[in-house]
């Protein structure tokens, strides 16, 4: 597989240095891409850069991911208009460790591949550094003006709501820049890979190579990706969409990728998969036949659901998401998860009944107009519960003055409650 032809036809490629391609032509090549770890989880907008590694040992060649442990301590400007938050070294180690047994899911650690994938944290070669060694080995080899000139710094001292900008996040280019000198001369790492918006941080550890040790170093850079209608990729009104599933569960991750427009599925599919050339533009074409079945979309939520979480993960999400039509039965919805249903029930009317009432058990007729005003009156209960269109957890309901108990609690907690086709109500026992 060559890598760079790999790239292209998926538009993960924004811009590329020269010679590059010879490069990995030549030999097998390692690369790395930084990741930041001030969260213990990655989220989907790190995906890219991960697919990229991913692809890179595909193509018989040595992933290095670097943690960011140093520069996470300080803080990168690109395309941020403020300064972070910095962290201590016990949660970036932390950080670390969860990130790791991530990226373990996309890239082979363990085999004794000459290019098996290596975890690096820059923290343990910058943490003994003394400042006066760093402004004399690494500072002196590049000027104040090639700094200045990174679009990065630019647009952040030129912003009118910016406070400037500190001299630790000026600096920040010259720490990543020595990340790469480092690679360069301990792991032979000649190439380093990254969003658009590091463009500058990389082709500084470029320069610095190439005028401390006079070595030759490579760059590319995948395009940010955005969505169709302009909006910024991996954000929900919850915020960030994380691969943990304790941040981000995996049906509202699933729902995610299902719920993407038809001309963002076809740009995602080819960047977030490993799906082949041939079989997307199948998928495509019949997608394009009947759009309204959502092909491309479903077939994408499946391979990264399963990718990122598991193939019961995706079982479950699927379940999950038929929830809300009819051909779900009662025995799938049990099986839901407290987290699953109340992301599948998200929006819906939420009334608060007392656990206690239920000991001995309440009449349908009274707990839903009285305890919880899903009716406006029993007469109109009646009725509809008369014509079928009354369920409790997914079940007709028969008699209206069916005793309801705790037993009919799911997750010991909840009930649902199905008034007609579309209405769904949630009950909460406290």
């Amino acid at each position: 597989m060559n890598f760079i032809e790999e790239l292209e036809w998926r538009g993960m490629i924004h811009t590329i240095m020269p010679g590059t391609d010879e490069q990995l032509k030549k030999e097998m090549t390692t690369a790395y891409v930084g990741i930041d770890p001030t969260a213990d989880s990655l989220h989907i907008g790190h995906l890219v850069s991960v697919m990229m590694l991913r692809h890179f040992q595909r193509a018989g060649h040595k992933p290095i991911a670097l943690v960011g442990g140093a520069t996470g301590m300080i803080g990168d400007p690109s395309m941020k208009s403020a300064e972070r938050n910095l962290l201590d070294e016990e949660t970036l180690r932390h950080n670390q460790e969860s990130i790791k047994a991530q990226l373990a899911k996309f890239l082979d650690f363990e085999s004794d591949a000459p290019n098996a994938a290596e975890l690096v944290n820059n923290y343990d070669w910058m943490k003994d550094y003394s400042f006066l060694k760093f402004i004399r080995d690494v500072g002196k080899h590049l000027t104040v003006n090639y700094m200045m000139a990174k679009d990065s710094v630019k647009k952040r001292l030129s912003s009118e709501s910016s406070e400037g900008m500190s001299f630790t996040e000026f600096s920040y280019q010259l720490l990543q820049g020595f990340d790469f000198l480092h690679l360069y001369q301990e792991k032979n790492c000649k190439i380093q890979m990254g969003g658009s918006d590091q463009w500058g941080n990389i082709t500084t550890g470029a320069e610095l190579i190439r005028r401390k040790i006079g070595g030759e170093a490579f760059g590319l850079v995948c395009p940010l990706i955005t969505k169709a209608d302009g909006g910024k990729f991996g954000k929900t009104e919850s915020g960030n969409v994380w691969l943990d599933k304790r941040y981000t569960s995996p049906y509202k991750f699933y729902q995610f990728w299902l719920n993407v427009s038809d001309e963002d599925a076809e740009k995602y599919i080819k960047i977030f998969t490993a799906i082949g050339r041939e079989e997307i533009e199948n998928l495509v074409s019949t997608h394009k036949e009947a759009p309204h079945l959502r092909a491309l979309q479903k077939r994408l939520a499946a391979e990264v659901t399963v990718m990122v979480h598991s193939q019961e993960d995706l079982d479950a999400a699927v379940e999950a998401s038929n929830i809300l039509f009819d051909d779900a039965t009662s025995e799938v919805l049990k099986r839901l998860d407290e987290d699953t249903l109340l992301s599948v029930f998200e929006g819906v009317t939420q009334f608060n009944i007392s656990s206690d009432d239920l000991t001995a058990g309440v009449k349908a007729i009274e707990l839903f107009t009285d305890s919880a005003a899903i009716f406006p009156s029993k007469g109109e209960m009646r009725k509809l519960v008369q014509s079928g269109g009354v369920s409790l957890n997914k079940e007709k309901l028969q008699d209206q003055n069916y005793l309801v108990t705790k037993a009919d609690l799911l997750n010991n907690k909840y009930l649902l409650v199905q008034r007609g086709k579309k209405n769904y109500f949630l009950l909460i026992a406290e």
